[in-house]
């Protein structure tokens, strides 16, 4: 009876080998699985490391910035403010070139052709005026 279950067991069992050979994993995933997890567990173990030294940190240093708080924030505020200041002034200086710089450009293409363009600017300016005045006519005769 147990030389039965032993032949019934064996064909189930080499099926079962016979399918982790075909659909398990290759070698070269054992591989990379084996090389990877004492990576992970290394840095999973700094990350922990990090996160207790942060709040260790944070523990002993937030009774000094309480008691230095009144010398701290006008202290940051006023170099901020510094900061920005400068910063901002660089930018409004770096436009003032750039726009100084592109008018310069302007009428140096337009040296030739400047009475060109005042000519231009004036018929523009009279056809304006003379549509608006027509205009001006037709809103007080209705």
């Amino acid at each position: 009876m147990e030389e039965q279950q032993l032949q019934r067991r064996h064909p189930t069992t080499e099926r079962i080998v016979d399918y982790f050979q075909e659909k398990g994993p290759s070698t070269s995933q054992v591989l990379v699985v084996i090389t990877l997890f004492p990576i992970g567990a290394v840095l999973l173990c700094l990350a922990g490391l990090t996160l207790s030294t942060t709040l260790a940190a944070l523990v002993v240093s937030t009774p000094i910035f309480v008691l230095f708080s009144p010398i701290l924030l006008p202290a940051v505020l006023t170099i901020a403010f510094a900061v920005v200041g400068f910063l901002t002034s660089g930018a409004f200086g770096i436009t003032a070139l750039s726009s100084v710089t592109w008018l310069v450009n302007y009428f140096r293409g337009m040296r030739g052709s400047l009475p060109d363009h005042l000519e231009k600017a004036r018929r523009r300016v009279q056809e304006t005026g003379g549509d608006t005045g027509q205009y001006a006519r037709d809103v007080t005769r209705s």
